[in-house]
């Protein structure tokens, strides 16, 4: 029997927070404000925030796309992270959620570098491949509807380059991957097979971390 990982308490949580996060003040800013929101769970986690930031920076990301704004805090991330030279890519459909995400932005100094498709994530993904830009992100971000992941995940495989990342989140989904029950979502359901279908895809390598709700960091072939 495998050795089974560390538990995860929320004292060691925070303790993980504090002893081993270096959070920007425009990140924590936004997080805060975030966090009175009637959807705050929807937010990336810090520490989910770090991970990103280092994995942007081994591989000298300067292209970045994500699929599921909210209020910016994964987008604001990447665009701190990669510098001035560099671009962000960010598909939301709401123009409420954004707004948040436009004024932290704006207060951090990035948004000129953040372009912002603000309609149904599948129509931007389509519209960036007839636009020519096949093989031109260097990392692709997704944290949106969990029935739409596989379609998103093609497309992805079409606009990030060789040895690019694509990220997933919310994989484990509170641990109701784990095991089927009688009325669970949609969402669950195709969230669970894609992790199986991912495990088998030979187009990418594949990991899936139990950082936040559940990691999955694959790269390209």
């Amino acid at each position: 029997m495998s050795r089974s990982n560390l538990a995860v308490s929320s004292l060691l949580e925070d303790y993980l927070r504090r002893n081993t996060l270096r959070e920007a003040p425009a990140l924590a800013d936004l997080r805060h404000e975030t966090a009175g929101h009637r959807l705050a769970k929807m937010q990336l986690a810090p520490e989910q925030g770090a991970l990103l930031t280092l994995l942007l920076r081994l591989i000298g990301a300067r292209r970045y796309l994500e699929v599921g704004t909210f209020t910016g805090y994964s987008s604001l991330t990447a665009a701190l992270a990669m510098g001035e030279d560099s671009l962000v890519v960010a598909c939301d459909a709401s123009a409420e959620f954004t707004r948040i995400a436009r004024q932290h932005w704006e207060k951090a100094g990035v948004a000129h570098r953040v372009e912002l498709r603000l309609q149904d994530a599948m129509k931007s993904l389509d519209e960036l491949l007839a636009e020519g830009r096949a093989g031109e992100f260097d990392c692709m971000f997704i944290d949106a509807d969990k029935p739409a992941y596989p379609a998103y995940y093609e497309r992805g495989l079409q606009l990030v380059r060789r040895g690019g990342l694509i990220i997933l989140d919310n994989m484990l989904l509170g641990g109701r991957v784990a095991e089927p029950v009688e009325g669970e979502s949609a969402g669950v359901r195709v969230v669970r097979q894609f992790n199986r279908d991912l495990r088998d895809d030979d187009r990418v390598e594949c990991s899936l971390l139990p950082v936040g709700d559940g990691l999955t960091l694959l790269v390209k072939r």
